[in-house]
């Protein structure tokens, strides 16, 4: 039986002609930022990569399909569809929403599970997901980590959501034998800001070094993908020290307001956006495009190997 994908003619001719395509998720465009900087956003991307010589392959599911492409009509009614519209989709739902003919939008599990149906293999987004703190109590643990484990996609992101317990995160993704590699600099990145505090276990500092250690993962019939941490443009940046007073206040009122599951991580992003006056979002926007660039650079190594 065969996935019900549903492919642009962009994209389903790049694959056909082993031309380099980059994977973008859709819950960024729904529930990560608000319309009409969500389509502007998602538009930007797709040129970003583009201008790098790949091929953009939003992904979201529609009418029982997974669409791997979308042409600008499409990604403007994505945009549109109010979040309560728009199924947050990961592993465990991802059936159940094609099954009965919703629209979802893809998380970076979901989006990884399609990808790699569709025979891509590097995907962009902005930052995954992890364990949410308070998670020794709560057990909040992104799927997205398991999912780093066990499917082959080499994901740039610019690290996890600086919202999550980012040691307990990194400390995950260790015990499930995750690559996690930081982008030319040897601390990890923490989303809105370059440097964590924690050091990177892996560095590398070209596109074709990370090709090459994804080829080498597949000879060795290693399970899993790899992380790629890239870290925030400098002139983007928003210093730990600014967002942290920020993301705790933002962290007390979901608590307050008993805020949980799958609607904490949009919850937190928008007070961060409302506390910051915007600043967070056009920082967002700048780290997902500057992954979007890296991933860009890594598809086209891996298609030259």
């Amino acid at each position: 039986m065969t996935a019900p994908l549903s492919f642009s003619p962009e994209v389903r001719d790049a694959l056909a002609a082993g031309r380099p395509v980059v994977a973008l998720e859709s819950t960024i465009i729904t529930h990560g930022m608000p319309w009409p900087q969500n389509l502007d956003m998602a538009r930007q991307v797709e040129q970003a990569i583009r201008d790098n010589g790949a091929v953009p392959a939003t992904i979201a599911v529609m009418g029982g399909q997974i669409h791997v492409g979308m042409d600008d009509k499409a990604l403007q009614a994505l945009a549109q569809t109010p979040p309560d519209q728009a199924m947050k989709l990961s592993r465990a739902d991802l059936a159940v929403c094609l099954a009965n003919g919703r629209t979802g939008a893809t998380t970076v599990a979901a989006t990884m599970i399609c990808a790699h149906l569709a025979g891509i293999r590097v995907f962009a987004t902005g930052g995954i997901g992890g364990v949410h703190r308070g998670a020794e109590s709560s057990f909040d643990i992104s799927a997205d980590l398991q999912e780093l484990a066990q499917t082959p996609v080499t994901v740039v992101a610019a690290g996890a959501k600086a919202i999550l317990d980012l040691p307990k995160t990194w400390e995950v993704l260790e015990t499930l034998g995750v690559p996690v590699i930081a982008y030319g600099q040897d601390d990890l990145p923490a989303f809105w800001s370059r440097a964590s505090g924690i050091r990177a276990p892996l560095r590398m500092d070209s596109a074709d070094q990370i090709a090459a250690a994804a080829a080498m993962r597949a000879r060795l019939g290693l399970n899993g993908g790899q992380l790629v941490a890239n870290p925030i443009p400098p002139e983007a940046e928003i210093a730990a020290e600014v967002i942290g007073p920020v993301i705790e206040q933002a962290l007390s009122e979901a608590e307050a307001q008993r805020i949980a599951a799958k609607q904490v991580t949009p919850f937190l992003l928008q007070r961060i956006f409302e506390l910051t006056e915007g600043r967070s979002l056009h920082s967002n926007i700048a780290l997902v495009l500057n992954n979007a660039r890296l991933a860009s650079q890594i598809a086209v190594a891996m298609s030259q190997r």
